[in-house]
């Protein structure tokens, strides 16, 4: 089967074809169009065209079509989940929920471009402002350029193009290439839920003729998620246009004596979660939990009992299996990078409590869960990314120490802790660096309506339909005289 790109309105071949592969068989699924570069200039020409058509959308029709783009998901979501999943390797239920994300994201966007406010300002406050008054409007930024990467291949798609049409901008969305069938099946919906056509292009192609996206001054803002080295480098060639990144992390939990005890319910949840953060697709979430940092007194119970949760718990398979956690990593660099971080770390002193790479044919791409202690903090995996399916745990004495820990890490995406006691908990969300603060609870959870994003090397800018929309919008000031 081939699958065409969506250019400026029409669907149409490029001059050569990508092979998209099932991460854990290895077989072809389906071929689709590389789009030239001609095809490229034409997607931006004809988004910058569309805005005259998307100004004279009205409010109530953008949050319309929001609305039938989220019922088109519903209604395709059993094929949508078997894409997602056969493309990604990603475990069947979580390519469900990714799903059911996606279509709530969507509804999420319809509320908030309903609810959307402008403001007056009383000029005279000031003396020379007598007789004027002051609106402030907010307007499309104008044609976004989209990048996406492969991990979550749907709903990452949609935290660009859900905001990008409730501020009424028109998108060119470079999905990857490892993983562009479920956003050219979204394409499909956007335009049978009635985004104008040449206002939405979805393109593959090489990344030398993506090179517009990022320079061409006609796309007003750039969003790309990805990696810091690709994100950092589109950064600095995105000339005047707006640029919002988000490039990861080595997600911290901290486990503190003021939360669960061992032997407690609380504390076997604790562990479950801790252990579904770090290995749920195999860790290849921007969120993982990647640093465990467990206070001294409950360090060798927590261990242990890690250990057994992710033997009890996490189980490894096909990603059609309804039980998985866990599959195939998503090509060999992903491999060869989880064996070189692991191998840096046990080199340095590091000792393998569980898991590995899998040998044997047919099982390449195949890790088991790995949890290592006494990781220097020299080591890749201790102030790296690794994006695999590794967790590493070392004690600390006090607070201060473990915070000092989280902070010195270049990422600053999101932290958990688990905590009971408020004080714990306020100075935890006061002196650590990152993104978002969870308490009670693992960096890795997420809902789509929440401010996403990160400080230092993990990006600037939000993701979360309220902050997007703001991100995607400009304020315009209207001085008024007031009689």
């Amino acid at each position: 089967m081939t699958q065409r790109n969506l250019i400026a309105g029409t669907w149409r071949e490029g001059d050569a074809w990508i092979s998209v592969t099932h991460p854990f068989t290895g077989e072809e699924l389906e071929r689709v169009a590389v789009a030239t570069t001609d095809q490229v200039d034409e997607a931006i020409a004809a988004a910058s065209a569309s805005m005259e058509t998307l100004r004279a959308l009205t409010v109530y029709e953008r949050a319309q079509i929001l609305r039938a783009i989220a019922d088109g998901i519903d209604a395709k979501a059993p094929s949508l989940s078997q894409t997602l999943s056969a493309e990604a390797g990603k475990p069947i239920a979580q390519a469900r929920a990714e799903v059911t994300r996606a279509s709530e994201t969507f509804r999420f966007a319809a509320e908030e471009v309903r609810s959307a406010r402008g403001e007056s300002l009383e000029l005279d406050a000031a003396l020379s402002g007598a007789g004027k008054w002051g609106v402030i409007r907010r307007f499309p930024v104008g044609p976004v350029s989209a990048i996406t990467p492969f991990n979550f291949p749907l709903n990452l798609v949609v935290h660009k193009i859900a905001p990008a049409i409730a501020a009424g901008c028109p998108v060119v969305l470079k999905p990857a290439d490892k993983t562009p069938l479920s956003a050219l099946a979204l394409a499909k919906i956007i335009e049978d839920a009635g985004w104008p056509k040449g206002a939405l292009s979805v393109l593959n192609t090489t990344v030398e003729r993506t090179t517009p996206l990022v320079e061409d001054p006609r796309m007003r803002l750039l969003s790309f998620t990805g990696s810091g080295a690709v994100g950092w480098d589109l950064k600095a060639r995105a000339g005047q246009k707006k640029v919002l990144l988000e490039l990861g992390g080595d997600a911290a939990v901290i486990v503190s004596e003021g939360g669960p005890r061992p032997k407690t319910e609380a504390w076997d949840a604790m562990i479950r979660r801790v252990a579904l953060g770090a290995f749920a697709y195999g860790g290849q979430v921007c969120i993982s939990v990647q640093r465990v940092l467990v206070q001294a007194s409950l360090y060798e119970a927590f261990v242990e009992d890690l250990v057994d949760a992710v033997h009890t718990h996490v189980r490894v398979g096909p990603p059609e299996d309804e039980r998985a956690v866990m599959s195939a990593l998503i090509d060999d660099r992903a491999v060869e990078k989880v064996q070189r971080f692991v191998s840096d770390a046990l080199a340095r002193g590091a000792k393998r409590l569980t898991g590995g790479h899998r040998e044997g044919e047919g099982s390449g791409r195949l890790f088991d869960p790995m949890v290592l202690v006494n990781v220097p903090q020299d080591a890749l995996l201790a102030c790296d990314e690794v994006f695999g399916p590794v967790v590493a745990v070392w004690p600390y004495e006090t607070l201060d120490e473990a915070f000092e820990r989280v902070n010195q890490s270049p990422y600053g995406l999101q932290a958990g802790i688990y905590t009971h006691d408020l004080r714990e908990a306020t100075r935890a969300f006061e002196e650590l660096e990152v993104g978002a603060v969870l308490i009670g609870e693992i960096p890795t959870w997420r809902v789509d309506q929440m401010p996403y994003g990160g400080v230092k090397a993990s990006g600037f800018g939000r993701e979360g339909l309220k902050e997007t929309l703001l991100e995607y919008t400009e304020p315009r000031l209207c001085v008024l005289p007031r009689s």
